[in-house]
């Protein structure tokens, strides 16, 4: 079985920063792609960065130039740096994988439980 854990979510003021980690842990044989969703309160889960294993990222445009995914692929974590936030940004964010446990299985979604992020003065 495969975990994802996150950490990092908290308050903070317009403009700070914050750094979120993901560390996948289980039975893993390959990392497809890495990413990260947020769902603020009455709105969708939407994408707001990805990452392929091949090095490929992709941002939501609300983010782009702010925020930063980066893995460690020996350590099995990904990360999202998050700079000049904004309270737009307030929302749970969950990281996600797409995993395959073994050589002959497909890659499979996996979720993080979900960190709260805040922006607020």
């Amino acid at each position: 079985q495969v975990q994802l854990v996150e950490s990092g979510g908290g308050l903070v003021q317009p403009g700070g920063s914050l750094r979120l980690s993901c560390a996948a842990s289980g039975t893993i044989f390959s990392i497809d792609s890495m990413g990260w969703y947020r769902q603020a309160p009455g709105k969708e889960r939407e994408l707001v960065a990805d990452m392929t294993s091949a090095g490929w990222t992709n941002y939501a445009d609300s983010v782009k130039g702010r925020f930063t995914i980066s893995s460690d692929n020996e350590k099995s974590a990904w990360f999202l740096q998050m700079n000049s936030l904004k309270p737009g940004d307030t929302a749970v964010y969950y990281c996600n994988g797409v995993i395959k446990p073994t050589d002959w299985s497909r890659g499979l979604d996996y979720w993080g439980q979900g960190t709260q992020v805040t922006v607020s003065s």
